[in-house]
């Protein structure tokens, strides 16, 4: 048995952790010091609950470039946040492109309207890297196309999507972009990209809260209210409010957990994003490294040094891919997440379906350290 080490989290990509302390302190502060309501009353608390949702509403817009912070919506998370823009923008149907490498968060509404008869759906293929070619977006494109669906970065391996390259092949359809791995963890201007549709969540890179996500509805967007109730705001009309942020947000909204990702966002924004990217990547590159010296690994994805995130999928021959994290987790201490990651698609066009993966995910709290004991960790599982 090896000798006993602190646990080592890497599973990044499904929830960030530990949050920054900040995000703990403005929680809890808030819980114990005052009611959490805003917008339903005139008294201290309301107005104090909705200084909190105003203050990461213009946060969060900020961080995204979104000139009107009315535009950027909360919902629970980014599941949620992709099933209005998908269902809502595709209301009259149409033919939809979307990438090989999608989420069931997509895939799932996708097909489910494709079922239905209400569009037509087009897959763009993915390299064996997990790359997407904007020349198959300019292929793939038809007089009807009504949406284009891309995931920024991938939550199997890692690998970034050519943004700027793909919106400007958009013509006059519609761009939607899951950032659930790139929110927090790249620079982000949803405006000089061209974003129509820009779903996030806040327990991954944001470092806030699980509970938390949402959109930002690019300028001239018509999106429909996904649910309707109250607001707080023009209480004397029984019809749902006509104006942003008011028509997407109605209920009690997540005043705590909102606050908890604005705390997420300032920690982002004073340790610098750049200096957290350049943390995270060289781990995963370090990573990459050290598992091409380990007999009978196979990689899925980039190699080190590519536009990629700190996500890494591979295979250890001779293993399942639940053993080896089983093995991981029990020996060693380590939490790394296998299986296919709610990304059927995407394992299918890597080769690795119906299996999945191993993925290591790494985080801004991870170390150096931790990485080379879990190569070593790897090696003595190879060799066992």
């Amino acid at each position: 048995m090896p000798t006993p080490h602190p646990p080592v989290y890497l599973d990044n990509a499904a929830t960030s952790f530990p949050k920054p302390e900040a995000v703990a302190t403005v929680m809890d502060r808030l819980l114990r010091t005052t009611a959490l309501s805003p917008g339903r009353a005139a008294h201290a608390f309301s107005l104090a609950a909705s200084r909190e949702i105003f203050a990461a509403r213009e946060r969060l817009a900020a961080f995204f470039g979104c000139p009107d912070s009315s535009r950027l919506i909360f919902t629970a998370n980014v599941t949620e946040a992709l099933n209005v823009g998908l269902f809502g923008l595709l209301r009259k149907g149409g033919h939809v492109i979307a990438t090989s490498l999608e989420h069931n968060s997509v895939m799932r509404p996708l097909r489910h309207l494709e079922r239905e008869g209400h569009i037509s759906l087009s897959l763009l293929p993915a390299s064996p890297a997990g790359e997407t070619d904007p020349a198959e977006l300019a292929k793939a494109r038809r007089s009807d196309t009504r949406l284009i669906v891309i995931n920024h970065v991938s939550n199997v391996t890692g690998t970034m999507a050519p943004l700027a390259e793909l919106a400007a092949l958009k013509g006059d359809a519609l761009l939607v972009v899951d950032g659930a791995q790139s929110a927090g963890v790249f620079d982000l201007d949803v405006t000089a990209l061209g974003i129509d549709f820009f779903a996030f969540t806040g327990h991954k890179g944001l470092l806030g809260p699980t509970g938390t996500g949402g959109f930002v509805l690019g300028q001239g967007v018509e999106l429909p209210p996904f649910k309707m109730g109250g607001t707080g705001s023009a209480s004397e009309f029984e019809l749902q409010p006509d104006f942003a942020p008011d028509c997407y947000e109605a209920g009690t909204p997540n005043t705590l957990g909102i606050a908890g990702l604005a705390a997420g966002v300032a920690f982002i924004q004073e340790t610098g994003l750049a200096t957290i990217r350049q943390h995270e990547l060289a781990l995963a590159d370090r990573f990459l490294d050290g598992l091409s010296q380990i007999n009978g690994v196979t990689v899925y994805g980039l190699p080190a040094g590519g536009q990629r995130g700190a996500v890494v999928s591979f295979r250890l021959a001779g293993k399942g891919v639940d053993e080896v994290a089983y093995r991981l987790d029990r020996d060693f201490g380590i939490m790394v997440r296998a299986g296919l990651h709610c990304a059927p698609a995407a394992h299918r066009s890597l080769g690795t379906f119906p299996e999945g993966t191993v993925r290591a995910s790494f985080g801004f709290c991870n170390t150096m350290a931790e990485v080379e004991y879990c190569l070593d960790a790897l090696a003595r599982i190879a060799g066992a």
